[in-house]
């Protein structure tokens, strides 16, 4: 399990780390690890280290010396070094003088400085403007320093501007290429991948306790997906009942049903109008006309395609009066804002599936910025298993920690995705994976395939559809499986 910390709580684990070690020895850990990320960064970009430019931004604080340290220990490899001093008054004395003692250049006065020239000389750059301590945008002096850099940044940490704990950016901000997490990765190296780039951890001595924020790494997903045994048969694989699809939306069927029994359920029973289309495309699916003579099943999807009218509403109503768990996504959810007595702390699990608008109709506000607040609440209010869409999904129960998927790229955001999404993670409710978990674990499988669909149609370039997703779900259990019979 992947652990992220906030703000708060990093502080809390480093006064405990100060009390344990001499002065300055987790700044210097965090340097070193920051210089290494860099001359590897250089290595692969240039070809070398010795002999290139490195610019470094420097603001106040901590934050500032991580970089300035950093600096002077790439000085002593080679490196031509040169800080930008945003606030030379607050700069870090000890980081500067070890960075002006190495031979690297500080720069105080800016206004006097040719900073177009200073930074189109660098081969890289190092964020070191504000830590987990700054909110809100660069400020105006920073954002134009940061608008002036093409070469590659390394943030420091986080990326400056972009805010710790929520991931949320309000105005400027640094796009790195890379960022190096000291100690514990934080909510924003999840919640804002775009601004963090790939993502760097590098240990310092923090121990702090399990984190309310979480993520199932790869090789956990694998592990608990269901493999058959001896003495297993097709009904104690899972049995996931489907009712999806219209008259008008069809494929919706087709695509949670295929997506169903991809991700391996033991059987899949189908009930709605688009039958003999499901058939056609998947022909071990079992298919009757309504939810009343499926037959038995061990789990229920509800929603994608099925309308939202009052025949609609009686069919969900008779899904959700089942103690079975129950997965409802699209038109479901649509009728739930309408009527949410209908799953407000139901007993048996509910998983619910909606993107930000979805969100907004459930609840009667928009996630914010705060998402991770937002789907909490909503777990706790409702009584439900909320799993909230995007390009970091989010997955709340009202106990335990949340956990995120971050999916590594947008290519999910296609028409027909999410009934696919509904397909897998109903697969896996069925096995009797608790409702959480499941919803996680088929949020990273559904990015895998997206990911593995983009690099078949055209080196990742070029956009999919739902239905080539569908058609990489069983190559991505089978990378996961793999990674975790590999660790």
């Amino acid at each position: 399990m992947r652990d992220y910390y906030t703000a708060d709580e990093v502080r809390a684990a480093e006064a405990v780390l100060f009390e344990q070690v001499a002065a300055g020895v987790p700044m210097y850990r965090a340097a070193y690890g920051l210089a290494r990320v860099c001359a590897a960064e250089l290595r692969a970009r240039t070809g070398g280290v010795a002999g290139r430019r490195v610019c470094l931004l420097v603001g106040s604080g901590d934050n500032g010396g991580d970089a300035l340290w950093a600096g002077s220990i790439l000085r002593r490899r080679g490196v031509a070094v040169t800080a930008l001093l945003l606030k030379p008054e607050r700069a870090h004395s000890e980081g500067l003088a070890a960075l002006r003692n190495s031979g690297g250049r500080a720069l105080a006065d800016l206004g006097s400085v040719d900073l177009d020239a200073a930074l189109a000389e660098a081969d890289l750059v190092i964020d070191g403007i504000v830590g987990i301590s700054g909110t809100g945008p660069l400020r105006p002096d920073a954002a134009r320093i940061v608008a002036g850099v093409h070469a590659p940044i390394v943030a420091a940490d986080l990326p400056s501007g972009v805010d710790p704990d929520t991931g949320a950016v309000s105005g400027p901000a640094v796009r790195a290429a890379v960022t190096v997490g000291f100690g514990a990765l934080k909510p924003v190296h999840a919640l804002a991948a775009p601004y963090c780039g790939r993502v760097e951890f590098v240990p310092i001595g923090l121990a702090p306790p399990p984190a309310s924020l979480q993520a199932l790494e790869p090789a956990e997903v694998g592990a608990l997906w269901p493999v058959p045994d001896a003495i297993d048969d097709k009904y104690s694989q899972g049995v996931v009942g489907i009712s999806a699809g219209s008259a008008a939306y069809p494929g919706a069927a087709v695509l949670c049903t295929g997506a169903a029994v991809a991700a391996t359920s033991g059987m899949v029973r189908y009930a709605g109008s688009g039958a003999e289309q499901v058939l056609a495309h998947s022909p071990e699916v079992v298919a009757t006309g309504s939810v009343a003579d499926t037959g038995r099943v061990q789990a229920w999807i509800y929603g994608p395609g099925s309308g939202t009218d009052d025949a609609a509403l009686d069919t969900l109503r008779a899904v959700l009066d089942s103690e079975l768990p129950v997965l409802v996504d699209a038109d479901g959810l649509t009728v739930l804002a309408r009527h949410p007595e209908l799953v407000r702390n139901r007993s048996a699990p509910t998983v619910l599936t909606p993107h930000a608008g979805e969100f907004a109709r459930l609840t009667g506000t928009e996630p914010g910025v705060d998402r991770v607040g937002a789907v909490r609440t909503f777990a706790a209010d409702w009584g439900v298993t909320v799993l909230l869409k995007g390009r970091a999904t989010l997955i709340a129960s009202p106990d335990g920690p949340t956990l995120v998927s971050e999916a590594g790229g947008s290519w999910a955001a296609t028409a027909g995705a999410g009934d696919v999404l509904s397909g897998i993670i109903g697969a896996l409710l069925s096995t009797g994976i608790d409702s959480r978990t499941a919803a996680a674990a088929g949020a990273r499988a559904h990015a895998l395939a997206a990911n593995l669909a983009a690099s078949s149609a055209g080196s990742g370039t070029a956009p999919i559809s739902a239905g080539t997703l569908l058609a990489q779900v069983r190559a991505a259990i089978a990378v996961l499986r793999q990674q975790a019979a590999a660790r």
